[in-house]
């Protein structure tokens, strides 16, 4: 491993995290950073465009997903009626942005709004029929993908991978820092400003 990570791990071990917790730590971190770059550019998402011949773009398809709101990415948000904010609210984006893709998808005949069956005074979002099909299309693709190269897998491997991913999943909400990672912290963020004033001089 190198030095300046050797450095980091002896540092971490002074705030009680153990040294081979943090290597591993280390190389966690490393293939997560590889991977958000790969996610970040979209691979697949612009490779099932191109190869199903769809003249969308990623966020009209994003939003696509989202009118259909499969459970198993959207969770409880994925019951009841589908609006604007809904969708908005289901991507993180402004309802403004989320207003004009669904402009968009309409003019394109891939989704329709109709009044909701709640309350009369409420504009919902549904799929067209092609609008359906091309969801159904692309999710079939990406499964057709994973699937391929999860059959490689063991059912022990995938029963053991997936639960451990979703505990993984949710490290940075559910992470508070204890007194004494509080306190190195602290230190941290007091070296970076004596840093700054004497740079500064």
């Amino acid at each position: 491993m190198p030095e300046r990570d050797n450095k980091l791990i002896r540092d971490l071990s002074r705030a009680g995290i153990p040294e081979d917790v943090t290597a591993q730590a280390v190389a966690i971190d490393g293939v997560l950073q590889q991977w958000r770059r790969r996610v970040v550019k979209r691979e697949l998402g612009r490779r099932a465009l191109s190869e199903l011949g769809l003249s969308l773009d990623l966020a009209q398809l994003d939003v696509l997903m989202a009118v259909h709101a499969p459970r198993a990415e959207f969770g409880d948000e994925a019951e009841g009626e589908t609006m604007v904010t809904t969708i908005a609210c289901r991507l993180d984006i402004d309802r403004s942005r989320a207003s004009r893709i669904v402009s968009d998808l309409i003019a394109m005949g891939l989704v329709r709004r109709d009044v909701s069956q709640q309350d009369a005074r409420r504009a919902i979002v549904e799929l067209t029929e092609q609008g359906a099909a091309i969801v159904a299309a692309v999710r079939s693709y990406k499964f057709l993908v994973l699937g391929s190269f999860l059959k490689g897998w063991s059912r022990e491997e995938i029963e053991t991978f997936l639960p451990l991913l979703e505990r993984f999943s949710a490290w940075s909400d559910t992470v508070v820092p204890s007194d004494q990672v509080g306190g190195e912290i602290a230190a941290l963020r007091d070296a970076l400003r004596a840093g700054a004033a004497k740079g500064g001089k």
